[in-house]
């Protein structure tokens, strides 16, 4: 009919306008875009719906788990502390994290490793008196950079790759030729590199020269970093299997930690203080702190360092990934007043172990075991979850409260972690050889390939069940499944069709490239706007449209997008990882805008010069 294109694209601008004007949920805006097109018939329920089953749809869902596993299980703490480790300054701290950066969000969604590298790198600042805003906006360009360079390095290449998937799946029904099939054929896991990757060689340049004296220094969050906390007092013991032995202070990172001092060393009873930057841990040292809760979170979380007030307690990987830090106040009535922590047996009476120990206005010293406990002490305790809900309410404490993010990981599983994700890289990388396998074989599937790898991480104990349902962003989920159809109505209703003949009218058939530097142009600044996911999705048919409309391939204009949906640099809202950094780093939309445009405008010329060379138009 006449009016469904019209009606379409007005629907699809209005679901725009909300997104970029009233701040709405993007995955309420296409859901009900979707329900709409669907309810007035443009789409029928099964061609609607086909989006929730998509595999791209499926293969993310799966790529969260595997990025919570290795989340918890220490591994990317682990490798961040790797590449951070010897940093002295803002140009060092850059240099060490531009490659690895690139090449973990080349293997693992992008989103998970800023969300790793943040915390670390704002205890760095705090460390070297560094302001973050110098640091924190180029990760998050170099993570967006890293996941243009594999299949799987960003959710917008599975999102491409599951469409060119089901449009080859629609064109087989209706006997399309042979070359176009070709040209719709699913990517390999690194066939987009061949673009991606001088992309963010040239990007990584443009950060590390240019773009590095572009970047503001926020002052004031300095200042908020170095605000005053309270102090705890804290005791670990090194454990065998510790990273740290062998190591001079100074090369375990414990003399620049941030709000945190290394009072004394006990060794077999001697006493070594004041503690020179030069002194070696040993197998076996007491390593007293004192310092605030952050900060003992974090000391928490390195494997082989453990509370000395009840070791047996806390030594088992796995009963330590069952347990968190909360503070409790000590009350006038609670039995614990005179007592020391040695005697108060934590453990037996509260299911607990303390960790440290902090007296408003006194810096504690000595041994942790040896405090006389007085009301009003406040208890860092290591504790099952449910804790501060029996503890609540006991006259024993005042105030019972749990500690944000100090859950242990299974450090235990690092290896498995690696292994497994090393299984879903080879994998992956195989199944773009569909020949070797037979047809239908769920080798060649990302998707099955993702599930196990995903379900292997559960199997294994990298990650709990529970916390691999929670790491499954829904919203984004619903949000490509949604938009996913709404592209589908585009194309269904012929308002893809009209576009891309207005288009190929104005600019002509015989200029190809121009028509690709429109497909990449108009990605991008829709990108900047709304999220990149349902922009690949709405834009996908119109690029197939123009090609063909032109007797072009269409696989140059497929790239294209997948590209410029992924390189969103001059806003906060285009990609979520610089809205990551946004708040940490004290960001303006201006930040953005004169640092993002140079770059995406070195990308683009990178990308438009580059596409044709590996993907031609004939």
């Amino acid at each position: 009919m006449i009016w469904e294109p019209w009606c379409t694209l007005g629907i699809v601008l209005i679901a725009f306008w909300l997104l970029q004007s009233r701040n709405a949920p993007p995955d309420l805006v296409f859901l009900l875009a979707l329900i709409l097109v669907t309810m007035l018939g443009i789409l029928d329920v099964e061609e609607a719906l086909a989006g929730f089953a998509n595999p791209a749809v499926i293969v993310i869902g799966a790529l969260f788990v595997v990025a919570a596993a290795m989340r918890s299980t220490g591994a990317l703490d682990w490798l961040g502390e790797m590449i951070l480790g010897k940093a002295h300054d803002e140009k060092s701290a850059l240099r060490r994290l531009s490659i690895p950066v690139i090449f973990l969000s080349a293997l693992i969604n992008n989103t998970p490793i800023v969300a790793m590298l943040v915390p670390m790198i704002l205890r760095w600042c705090r460390q070297r008196k560094v302001s973050p805003s110098r640091i924190l906006l180029p990760l998050s360009y170099l993570a967006i950079l890293g996941g243009t360079c594999t299949l799987i390095g960003t959710s917008t290449n599975l999102v491409v790759n599951g469409l060119l998937l089901a449009e080859q799946a629609r064109l087989q029904t209706v006997n399309a030729a042979p070359e176009l099939m070709h040209d719709l054929r699913d990517m390999h896991f690194l066939e987009i590199g061949f673009v991606g990757i001088p992309c963010a060689l040239v990007g990584l340049i443009y950060l590390l020269t240019w773009g590095r004296k572009l970047l503001p220094n926020r002052v004031e969050l300095m200042e908020r970093l170095g605000e005053e906390r309270r102090e705890y007092l804290v005791e670990m013991m090194v454990q065998p299997d510790c990273r740290l032995i062998g190591k001079t202070v100074e090369d375990a990172g414990l003399r620049h930690l941030p709000g945190l001092f290394l009072i004394e060393i006990d060794r077999d009873g001697e006493v070594i203080t004041p503690v020179t930057p030069q002194d070696v841990i040993h197998e076996s040292d007491h390593l007293i702190f004192t310092g605030v809760v952050s900060t003992i979170v974090d000391l928490e979380k390195i494997q082989g360092l453990t509370p000395v007030a009840d070791l047996s307690y806390e030594l088992n990987p796995k009963a330590r990934s069952r347990r968190h830090l909360s503070e409790a106040v000590i009350s006038s009535s609670s039995p614990l007043i005179g007592k020391t922590i040695r005697a108060a047996n934590f453990r037996t009476n509260y299911s607990a172990a303390v960790v440290a120990v902090h007296r408003n206005g006194h810096r504690l010293e000595g041994k942790i075991g040896d405090v006389i406990l007085k009301p009003g002490d406040t208890l860092l305790l290591q504790t099952r979850t449910h804790f501060a809900d029996s503890f609540r309410d006991s006259s024993d404490f005042y105030l019972v409260s749990s500690v944000e993010g100090s859950r242990q990981g299974r450090h235990d599983r690092i290896v498995v972690a690696f292994i497994l994700l090393g299984l879903l890289v080879v994998g992956l990388t195989l199944s773009s050889f569909y020949w070797l396998f037979p047809e239908g074989s769920p080798f060649t599937s990302p998707s099955i390939l993702s599930l196990a790898v995903a379900g292997l991480m559960i199997a294994f104990r990298c990650i709990p069940l529970k916390e691999a349902r929670a790491a499954i962003d829904l919203q984004v989920l619903l949000t490509i499944a949604a938009a996913l159809g709404l592209g589908k109505a585009m194309q269904q209703s012929g308002a893809v069709e009209l576009i891309a003949s207005g288009v190929v009218n104005s600019i002509g058939p015989h200029h190809p490239f121009f028509l690709l530097i429109f497909i990449y142009l108009i990605t991008l600044i829709f990108t900047e706007m709304v999220t990149n996911n349902a922009v690949a999705a709405l834009m996908f048919p119109l690029a197939v449209a123009i090609a063909i409309e032109g007797d072009l391939s269409p696989r140059p204009f497929v790239m294209a997008i997948a590209l410029a949906a992924s390189c969103s640099f001059i806003t906060p809202i285009g990609y979520q990882t610089n809205l990551m950094v946004m708040g940490p780093g004290s960001y303006r939309p201006s930040d953005y805008f004169r640092i993002g445009w140079p770059l995406s405008l070195l990308i683009m010329i990178t990308a438009t010069t580059l596409i044709p060379w590996v993907w031609p138009f004939h």
